[in-house]
């Protein structure tokens, strides 16, 4: 959302100076953008934000090259009979590699969103900043940046240029202050923290440890994405991402550590590992050794996930924390509704 910020600020106020600020690459490596799920889908959007997400997913589609967009169908699955639900089995008919994947005596029941959609928010990020500097942004990379109390309109940060030696320490070999009148934190689930600790200002907020582990069960460029009790099984290169439900904020302080799966220890945090074994009936393939699930919490991908609003179903914001300084937050929403965000800060 920062790089799509920079992206739109280009567009609409080109007079203006603009540094984008990266500790890592871009996108940065820790953060939560290269595991998204990138999964754009009009279910669980308010109906007052359903505009919103339309013109994000024409964004999407048209505005920022190959970001690996496609119009791929979501078919949710359940055990019980519901409004707009259909026989699983025949919604899943036309796609006998997904069909494989699912007891559909355990759930019989599924809606389809045929407008959903799929890409890679990775090169999204990759693509707006890029733009963003071609039209003229300025940008520091290998910088940490902190925020500091300024009394005047605006905002003012340190920073810190690092260099990392042979050994792969990192050093700090330059310090400069920069005052602006507008400054955006687009840190992620960092946000919140750098607003509290460095300027003293409060949000409500919460962040989440999401891990995606591998399903290595083939998958095709026309396989829809499945989803069962929250939990999202998105196919991606050659088979399947699966991107857990985030059912409640984690505690301060807390640190992942993996479960254990019949006493074996296993890298997926015990809350995910629950969850899984859980659909393992309903979906047989995530019983078997097709389940990638690493002997400890480093073997599986997993970053910090924002939730704006402290509320695991927390819709992407920005927010003024003073004069000249917001933050933006996207959350486990920000597929479909973080470029129409960032694009109203702009």
């Amino acid at each position: 959302m920062g790089s799509a910020f920079a992206f739109y600020l280009r567009q609409l106020a080109p007079h203006l100076s603009l540094l984008l600020l990266e500790e890592g690459g871009l996108p940065n490596e820790d953060g939560a953008t290269l595991l998204a799920p990138g999964v754009w889908t009009a279910w669980g959007v308010p109906g007052d934000r359903l505009a919103q997400a339309r013109w994000t997913r024409d964004q999407l589609e048209t505005a920022f090259g190959n970001i690996s967009f496609q119009t791929r169908p979501l078919i949710e699955l359940f055990a019980q009979a519901g409004e707009d639900r259909v026989s699983s089995a025949d919604a899943l008919a036309p796609h006998p590699d997904a069909l494989a994947m699912v007891d559909v005596s355990a759930l019989p029941f599924a809606r389809v969103d045929a407008g959903a959609a799929t890409y890679r928010p990775g090169a999204l990020a990759l693509a707006a900043a890029q733009t963003a500097v071609k039209a003229g942004a300025d940008l520091m990379l290998n910088a940490r940046a902190h925020a500091v109390p300024d009394n005047e309109a605006g905002g003012s940060v340190v920073i810190e240029r690092l260099s990392v030696t042979n050994t792969h320490q990192i050093v700090v070999h330059e310090t400069h202050r920069l005052r602006a009148e507008t400054l955006v934190l687009a840190l992620g689930a960092d946000g919140p923290h750098a607003a509290e600790h460095d300027l003293g200002v409060h949000t409500t907020h919460a962040r989440a440890y999401r891990q995606t582990p591998r399903l290595n069960v083939p998958s095709r460029d026309d396989t829809p994405t499945l989803r069962a009790a929250g939990l999202t099984l998105r196919p991606q290169n050659g088979g399947f991402t699966l991107i857990p439900a985030v059912h409640h904020r984690d505690p301060h302080g807390y640190v992942p550590t993996g479960g254990h799966l019949t006493g074996v220890p296993t890298g997926l945090r015990r809350e995910t590992l629950e969850d899984l074994v859980a659909l393992m009936d309903a979906l047989p393939p995530l019983g078997t050794g097709a389940l990638g699930l690493g002997r400890s919490i480093s073997d599986i991908p997993g970053a910090w996930l924002a939730l704006p609003g402290g509320r695991a179903d927390g819709l992407p914001l920005h927010q003024t924390l003073s004069g000249g300084v917001h933050l933006l937050l996207g959350g486990p929403h920000a597929d479909t509704l973080g470029l129409v965000v960032a694009h109203d800060l702009a």
